[in-house]
């Protein structure tokens, strides 16, 4: 049976994961991980894609991008995909397949969520332990949407952007929203939604979504409901 097509609008935001397949690491260098950034600015450049956040780990990717139609993060996607691997593969003398199958990725609603998404990918290397301070890891956007360092990658969503407008100095105000502690039910909902490649936000968003692509848009519930005991068993 043929796997029904992603969720997909033009002009809302996409979270999006991609794994190495079996968790294998899908950089074992720094060169690589500059490869990679490289071909994704090509390939953003390339279908016009907005990246509002990204962090690469030892073996998956997470980027949050707003694509310009439907289609567009598909391409970008495969596009980066292909040429990464085959960069990879060369560079390291191997052959054969570098990412777990499809990508993932699910539609977020603007403003709250989408600082709140932007946060959680930012925030990866501390939940892995790599480091205490997400500024200080170098292969994220944190440094930047904190306003210590420039990042060509990047365009604002104007979520950020007026985010940024509040802050005195600039990015003290994503430094206070990366302070703040992510609730248990808000990362059980973010990985909820990806993994299901749903839309994570509003009610009211999830309707606009389902009216508009005639799909279901809500996370199903992570386990079956038990059955009601009968007769005390």
């Amino acid at each position: 049976m043929a796997r029904l097509p992603r969720i997909d609008l033009a002009g809302i935001p996409q979270h999006v994961v991609q794994r190495g397949n079996n968790r294998l690491p899908c950089f074992l260098d720094h060169r690589d991980r500059w490869e990679y950034l490289a071909l994704l600015r090509e390939a953003l450049q390339d279908t016009g894609c907005q990246l509002h956040a990204y962090v690469l780990m030892e073996n998956h990717v997470h980027l949050l991008l707003t694509p310009p139609s439907a289609g567009a993060v598909g391409r970008m996607m495969q596009r980066l995909g292909r040429r990464y691997v085959a960069r990879f593969n060369a560079r390291h003398e191997r052959t054969g397949t570098l990412w777990e199958g499809r990508y993932k990725a699910c539609l977020v609603d603007s403003e709250t969520y989408l600082l709140r998404c932007a946060r959680y990918i930012d925030l990866n290397p501390v939940r892995a332990k790599l480091t205490s301070d997400p500024t200080s890891y170098p292969w994220s956007s944190c440094a930047a949407l904190c306003g210590q360092r420039d990042e060509p990658l990047l365009t604002l969503h104007p979520a950020q952007q007026a985010l940024q407008a509040s802050s005195q100095p600039t990015g003290s105000a994503y430094q206070a929203l990366l302070r703040e502690a992510m609730p248990d039910e808000e990362l059980d909902a973010i990985r909820l939604y990806l993994r299901q490649q749903r839309a994570w936000g509003r009610d009211d968003f999830r309707a606009m979504v389902e009216a508009k692509t005639q799909r279901f848009a809500s996370a199903r519930p992570a386990h079956r409901p038990r059955r009601a005991r009968i007769d005390g068993k």
